[in-house]
């Protein structure tokens, strides 16, 4: 199939790209671009050449099926070089999107026109990459560097209104790019040779330089093992300071080192781990959501708020209820606050904040969700009070509202039980900060309608998160699996290890938080409460609990806080403490390197996934990965628990866990049937 079509109009010649659905820069595309090139230079009644694309997309990047294939020729690079020294001159006519290499073709061409829908941007970094086709050299020369190293750190695409201002665009029209682009190019076309954009030096400034290296010094000290952030900064300093050729020539070595690197290989498993978790089955296009007008949400407390603040930023109205005055006057001040912060931090201005906050009308009484399409109950983790509130709902909400219980444990089924409309009950269980934390958990239980699940999917979306669709259990996938970890930070201490070890291999390991010191700051009568009320028990965890050391709230948890502090100080009582438990228990305790601890936390983790899986609560690997990554900041270059014991081999994992389950006595570590089989058969979970 030809998909590069060159007609003339007049004097310039139109390449027209026609690769559906998103004109991906396929070896095809790149080959026939390149002969439309070649055709229109050789021609002599021709004076300029105009690229244009068929479809709601300029060019939405590289062909994904091609990845991880050798590329054919031409390559990428060699193809801008040769749009770039064309003798005559090149105009870009972007309507969509023009996005990675889509953004480099655009980069290339002498003259750029846009429409004010056409988004721009340069999203490798969310693939583990950096641009490899001279983005990082040329953006900067052309809009700064000040300006594109933060475009292309975020990954995220600029509208066409920006990329103007920015100087990334030449013009903005509101029909007819094409005609625009033509119009450009005669001009230029009547300017003599045309002006390249690697050879642009306007921008090359001192001045930029500074403004650069600021940013970059504080990215870097935040970015940890993130490699592609360091190339990324290593390649704009070189647009900067090195001539073109040497430039592209770094940029090329980095782009491809990244493609070896293990860290990088697992940020592009995680990018499509994403794409993958939105299939789910049994809900395809024929499956359509409900419409959502208007949201109610039970519980003004911290995480009720939160949820609040998604729908009104989505644009959503929404009613934030409780059963006082008092509780809802204090529930609807907090999220004021909360947005006050990011208009002090300058992220938000305070006309928006008051637009936002006209869009959440406090209330007292569930009578008030009786117009919702949608409420989210976010009460008490109690199922008594679940209950209590979905039968209330049920002769109250209207005919086809969707009733959603945003519970981090309970079972959904008895939630949906109490109700006439079981089919219209799922969870939605958002992470703390509701409003911050991208990750939304839809619980699936059996019996909900698949267009309720497509509008949860659809909503999800629209409120800014990573929407999973998980089943009906206990803990579902995320706490599931924390809990795993959590009965093996309290084997830890139990055979020996102290609570800064445990907590210093994990943030070792990449996470921002270990868990004790995770619980000191929720609050150790949390998970305390909830054991007991399933008839569980840690030794530690509860002799800690009964001490009324409840962590950072109470001054002492697993560690001591003197007065205002946040970190934790070593604790030699609870050291003690921790130690006649071993005793009480006939542990001779001992030492426990870093790597063992690691392996003791994570090895039961995977373990539990494999269950998960072997279970059907998750469809694949990738959503278990998903949910770490976007709820419980499992760091992104480590793929995600199921990807990193992959890594980590899983026969080398059933063998750990073996000898953890023969030391211990604890039949929840003998390996799950699923991880023993798929490591006998050398195969991995995808």
């Amino acid at each position: 199939m030809q998909t590069v079509t060159l007609t003339r109009q007049g004097q310039v010649a139109i390449a027209t790209l026609h690769n559906p659905p998103v004109n991906a820069l396929s070896a095809a595309l790149r080959a026939d671009l390149l002969r439309a090139l070649t055709q229109a230079m050789a021609d002599s009644d021709v004076v300029a050449l105009v690229i244009a694309a068929q479809g709601k997309a300029f060019i939405a990047g590289a062909d994904i099926s091609e990845f991880g294939k050798p590329p054919a020729p031409p390559i990428l690079p060699d193809l801008l070089a040769a749009i770039e020294n064309a003798t005559k001159p090149v105009v870009a006519a972007i309507e969509g999107v023009a996005l990675g290499g889509g953004l480099e073709v655009a980069l290339v061409c002498h003259g750029r026109v846009a429409t004010p829908a056409a988004r721009l941007g340069l999203p490798e970094i969310k693939l583990g990459l950096i641009p490899g086709a001279g983005g990082t050299q040329r953006l900067p020369r052309l809009i700064g560097a000040a300006a594109a190293f933060p475009m292309m750190l975020s990954g995220e695409p600029i509208p066409a209104q920006k990329a103007l201002a920015l100087g990334l665009v030449d013009k903005l029209v509101e029909t007819d790019a094409v005609g625009a682009a033509i119009a450009l190019a005669q001009e230029l076309a009547g300017k003599g040779a045309p002006a390249k954009t690697g050879e642009r030096i306007d921008k090359l400034t001192a001045a930029e330089r500074e403004a650069f290296e600021a940013l970059a010094k504080d990215v870097l000290a935040k970015s940890g093992e993130m490699p592609n952030v360091a190339a990324l900064v290593e390649a704009v300093r070189g647009a900067l300071t090195l001539p073109l050729s040497e430039g592209l020539a770094t940029e090329r070595a980095l782009f491809v080192k990244l493609l070896a690197d293990e860290r990088s290989k697992a940020l592009r498993y995680v990018f499509f781990a994403e794409r993958e978790a939105a299939k789910v089955p049994g809900i395809d296009d024929s499956v359509k959501p409900r419409p959502i007008a208007r949201a109610a949400v039970i519980g003004a407390g911290t995480m009720g708020g939160g949820i609040a603040m998604c729908f009104a930023n989505a644009g959503i109205p929404v009613t934030l209820i409780e059963t006082t005055q008092e509780q809802v006057d204090k529930g609807h001040a907090r999220v004021r606050d909360t947005y006050g912060f990011s208009v002090k931090r300058g992220s938000m201005s305070e006309a928006v904040r008051e637009q936002r906050m006209a869009l959440i009308t406090p209330a007292v009484g569930l009578s008030a969700a009786a117009e919702a399409d949608i409420v989210v109950e976010a009460a008490f983790e109690e199922m008594g009070v679940k209950r209590e509130i979905f039968g209330a709902l049920d002769g109250i909400a209207k005919p086809g509202a969707i009733l959603a219980s945003n519970t981090s444990y309970l079972d959904l089924a008895e939630i949906a039980a109490v109700t006439s409309r079981p089919a219209d009950v799922l969870g939605l269980h958002f992470f703390s900060p509701a409003n911050v934390m991208k990750l939304l958990e839809i619980v699936r239980p059996a019996g909900v309608a698949a267009d309720v699940v497509a509008t949860a999917i659809a909503l999800g979306r629209k409120l800014g998160k990573v929407p999973v669709v998980v089943g009906n259990c206990f803990g579902f996938v995320g706490n599931r699996i924390l809990e795993a970890r959590t009965r093996a930070a309290e084997r830890l201490l139990v055979a020996g290890a102290l609570p800064h070890e445990v907590d210093a291999a994990l943030t070792g390991f990449g996470f921002k938080m270990g868990p004790f010191a995770m619980s000191d700051l929720a609050g150790n009568d949390i998970s305390w409460r909830s054991r007991k009320a399933r008839g569980k028990s840690a030794a530690v965890a509860d002799a800690i609990c009964e001490r009324g050391w409840f962590g950072q709230k109470t001054g002492r948890g697993y560690y001591r806080y003197p007065e205002g502090a946040r970190a934790g100080e070593r604790d030699p009582e609870v050291e003690a403490l921790i130690a006649e438990v071993s005793a009480s228990k006939g542990v001779t305790r001992r030492s426990f390197t870093s790597e063992e601890i690691l392996a003791r936390l994570l090895d039961p983790m995977v373990n539990e996934g494999a269950r998960i899986l072997d279970e059907g609560i998750a469809t694949r690997a990738g959503d278990i990965d998903t949910v770490w990554l976007n709820g419980y900041n499992w760091p992104a270059w480590r793929g995600g628990p199921m990807h990193w014991a992959e890594s980590t081999g899983l026969d080398v994992i059933v063998k750990r866990l073996e000898q953890q389950a023969a030391e211990s006595g604890d039949a929840s570590l003998e390996p799950a049937p699923l991880l023993r089989r798929l490591a006998a058969e050398g195969k991995g979970f995808a």
